[in-house]
């Protein structure tokens, strides 16, 4: 027999007429018969916390409709041409739960610097009727030295999903957030708007953290290192001091249909920011079509350089 596992159904009664609500997955609910907002109350778990942090909404629905218009209406020449009768099936604005990492991050790093510096040499040249001719000219070179050495920063502002909905990655594409505007969570400010519960472990979202975190440090050290130009950065990331904190952002999600035969796309707008993350389907016929007029058109210059070369 096979089990399936549901999302925890917490059941209470609405605030102002009564009525018995359920919720499944998410702790705020508009009442069908009254039209009040709800949150549900819960003790926190392990698996599920509470939010002690709240970045809001900055705008409505229309605000959110109009830039998913004009980012659709950009899209590139190869993306599909069914997405000029594209529909929205489906429009929410969901408080994504979310993870705050911060932590102090250690890197042992060792590279080799380069310093650019020029020097004079003389070559020699030959013209069609055999005459030689020495010339001078500047070329610019490279000399590398090895470097070592430690760095040691805060790593702030880190932010993963935790929800088993909406992957980090496709969170990543609307970051960052403006985390100046955050806000210490309290029922008030998601009160009618979708709440997802958590719904992914926390270590797994603190192991995640870490790779961001790393890959932080990288940057930092591409940023940071001497000289004109570097090559074989290597680097070990310790972490200490970490915290994670659970936390709610805000984010619009449209669910778009252009084909009766395909499945809808999803596309993502950070409610804060407004920026877009979502991919197009693409027309792999127009892309065919434009490799092939591109090979014609190499294989023309290379026959017309081949023919002026022919005495």
């Amino acid at each position: 027999m096979v089990v399936s596992e549901r999302a925890p159904t917490s059941t209470f009664s609405c605030q102002r007429c009564g009525a018995s609500l359920a919720f499944e997955g998410v702790r705020t609910q508009t009442c069908p018969y009254c039209a009040s907002p709800n949150f549900v109350e819960r003790p926190p778990a392990a698996d599920q916390p509470d939010p002690a942090f709240c970045v809001t909404f900055a705008g409505d629905a229309e605000w959110a409709r109009t830039r998913f218009e004009r980012w659709l209406g950009s899209r590139s020449m190869f993306a599909d041409s069914a997405l000029k009768r594209a529909t929205v099936e489906d429009m929410r604005g969901v408080y994504l739960p979310a993870y705050l990492y911060s932590a102090v991050a250690r890197s042992d790093y060792t590279a080799q610097i380069g310093e650019h510096y020029t020097e004079t040499e003389t070559y020699t040249t030959t013209d069609a009727q055999g005459n030689s001719k020495t010339e001078t000219r500047t070329v610019t070179r490279t000399e590398y030295r090895p470097l070592s050495g430690r760095h040691i920063g805060y790593v702030t502002d880190v932010i993963v999903s935790a929800s088993a909905g909406l992957p980090n990655e496709e969170l990543a594409r609307v970051e960052p957030f403006d985390l100046r505007q955050v806000r210490r969570f309290s029922p008030a400010l998601v009160s009618g708007w979708i709440h997802e519960e958590f719904s992914r472990d926390a270590d797994a979202c603190k192991r995640m953290s870490r790779g961001e975190a790393v890959d932080e440090v990288g940057a930092r050290l591409r940023r940071f290192m001497p000289g004109d130009s570097y090559s074989d950065l290597v680097w070990r990331t310790t972490v200490e001091w970490e915290s994670l904190d659970p936390m709610l952002v805000p984010v619009w999600v449209f669910a778009v249909r252009y084909r009766e035969d395909k499945p809808p796309f999803r596309v993502v707008i950070n409610g804060q920011t407004g920026r877009i993350g979502g991919r197009a389907p693409l027309s792999w016929l127009k892309i065919t079509i434009a490799c092939v007029l591109a090979l014609a058109v190499i294989a023309a210059v290379i026959y017309l350089v081949h023919q002026g070369q022919q005495p």
